[in-house]
């Protein structure tokens, strides 16, 4: 444990559950401030300009707070790995959530392992329950229109950034019936609020780390004018519950947002962690377990480096 600037900061590594977004352990940290505590956990290929965003969304946890919920449950959807279709179905069975989203195109897995997937997930949720698709920018566009339209016999709900840019989005749009949602298009991009104005996105899909908190992501929303989604970004219950006060404050919420995604962690740090029930999470803010931050608890100086960069780049950018 250290203190940095008048914070207290802990540095976190837990093990995934099964591999996601090439990880095998997630890790972060943690700022504990006025209002609570803070997550930053930048994934490891973002550099200091946008680890800055990341950092403001702790700061406003920790020192801010968050705007007044107008609902007490956000319903959630399932958040289903690249893994085989026998184990996709077994999470969708025990995650008792309505709506599944199912991972492809990953790396080293063929379209026949993306079929599978998503027809087991179809059969395991039923007939009424919704299944989407996030495909990460990891199709061209020929593969992404001939993928959605094999993919779509199992009645998706919409496909999330089939393609990296917001050129190639717009043009699948222009091709295929099948909404389009855009994540990194909006989460990685110098001005998130392209993305409607190239015509690339029906859906979009906020993180609060990316960009920049809650209230940053309340601002994106209004300003898009598109359906929003809110997701993770694969947080412990600190940085959930981050997400979880986006989701309340939203004026609406037409779709289930992908929340529940603690089930991708051995473990959390809160008491009573993030959890989903009848399909939902409740609006609340967990309160650290010190035991279990001791558990998870690492001496890294790396992740202080990320911190320090990110703090320098944020408040010499805002001054």
């Amino acid at each position: 444990m250290s203190r940095a600037g008048g914070r207290r900061v802990r540095v976190y590594s837990i093990p995934m559950r099964t591999r996601f977004r090439g990880i095998i352990r997630r890790q972060g940290v943690l700022i504990e401030g006025p209002a609570g505590w803070g997550e930053f956990s930048p994934f490891a290929e973002y550099g200091p300009a946008e680890c800055a965003r990341w950092l403001a969304a702790a700061r406003e946890a920790a020192f801010d707070g968050w705007p007044e919920p107008v609902r007490d449950r956000v319903p959630v959807n399932a958040t289903v790995p690249a893994v085989g279709p026998e184990r996709a179905a077994q999470i969708v069975a025990a995650s008792g959530c309505a709506t599944a989203k199912v991972k492809v195109a990953e790396r080293g897995q063929g379209e026949a392992d993306d079929l599978a997937r998503v027809e087991a997930v179809r059969a395991a949720i039923g007939p009424a329950g919704k299944v989407r698709i996030d495909v990460n920018g990891g199709w061209d566009v020929d593969r992404a229109v001939r993928m959605i339209g094999l993919l779509d016999r199992f009645a998706l709900e919409y496909v999330e950034q089939p393609c990296a840019t917001l050129e190639e989005l717009a043009q699948v749009r222009r091709r295929v019936e099948v909404p389009i949602a855009a994540d990194e298009s909006i989460r990685r991009a110098e001005d998130p609020l392209k993305v409607r104005a190239a015509g690339a996105a029906d859906i979009a899909v906020l993180k609060v780390q990316p960009l920049g908190g809650v209230r940053a992501a309340l601002k994106v929303a209004e300003a898009t004018g598109l359906p929003v989604v809110v997701s993770s970004a694969v947080e412990t219950s600190v940085g959930l519950a981050a997400g979880v006060a986006l989701a309340a404050a939203l004026p609406e919420l037409p779709y289930a947002c992908g929340l529940a995604t603690l089930a991708l962690l051995e473990g959390d740090v809160a008491a009573d962690p993030l959890r989903p029930a009848g399909g939902a999470l409740p609006v609340r803010r967990p309160a650290v377990d010190p035991a279990a931050l001791d558990r998870y608890e690492i001496d890294d100086e790396g992740w202080r480096g990320r911190l320090d960069a990110a703090a320098a780049h944020l408040d010499g950018t805002t001054r």
